[in-house]
């Protein structure tokens, strides 16, 4: 990756670089067999109706009735989200690198993801996210979701800088692609050193005398 113009602005996923996924096939076959669900059930129940969840055009209440409670259940939605929201975990190590680039360079960051509205606030406020990120680009806010391009054009204006300023960490080859062909150069992300080492290849180092 050659070295270019000035960074300002850093464009980040969340689901697989800042946190681990939200809601991913781990996490509901261990909502399968934590609440007794038929999972060849609840994963065809899903993908039909999960990208629409994504895009904001359902509730997460109104996307269990579809996907968990269409029957009578010994549990609560209540409980079930709560299992939903403990599924999260942070990647500490790609926390602490963001947000040293961030206090280094001055960067702005914004997140470009594609997250529901109920679980992507809960993860906001539960690693502190907005301490981090400026703004947040989430699919269910915009109502567009990654492949489409759209929503990087939507995150352009919100931040308000030109494309030659903006770099963009994701972990998706398809999503890195697509960024790549709008001008956003693009880290794909597979581990902590490989992406402190692509940053430096953007100019991009945490500085040891930065506040």
């Amino acid at each position: 990756m050659k070295s270019s113009p000035h960074i300002t602005t850093l464009f980040v996923d969340i689901g697989g670089v800042l946190l681990t996924d939200g809601w991913d096939h781990n996490a509901r076959r261990r909502a399968a067999r934590t609440f007794g669900l038929e999972r060849a059930e609840l994963e065809e129940r899903h993908h039909l109706s999960f990208e629409i969840y994504e895009e904001g055009r359902l509730t997460l209440e109104e996307y269990l009735a579809l996907v968990v409670f269409h029957k009578r259940r010994a549990f609560t939605g209540a409980q079930f989200r709560r299992f939903m929201y403990t599924q999260s975990r942070s990647h500490p190590e790609m926390l602490a690198l963001v947000s040293g680039l961030k206090k280094s360079h001055g960067l702005r960051v914004a997140a470009v993801s594609k997250e529901g509205r109920e679980l992507n606030a809960h993860r906001i406020r539960a690693f502190e996210l907005s301490g981090i990120v400026d703004a947040f680009v989430s699919s269910s806010f915009f109502h567009v979701r990654k492949p489409d391009p759209e929503l990087f054009r939507i995150a352009l204006d919100v931040v308000q800088r030109p494309v030659r300023e903006v770099a963009y960490l994701e972990n998706t080859p398809l999503f890195v692609e697509i960024a790549e062909s709008l001008g956003i150069r693009s880290i794909l992300h597979r581990g902590v050193q490989p992406t402190r080492a692509a940053f430096a290849a953007l100019g991009l180092r945490i500085r040891p005398d930065s506040p």
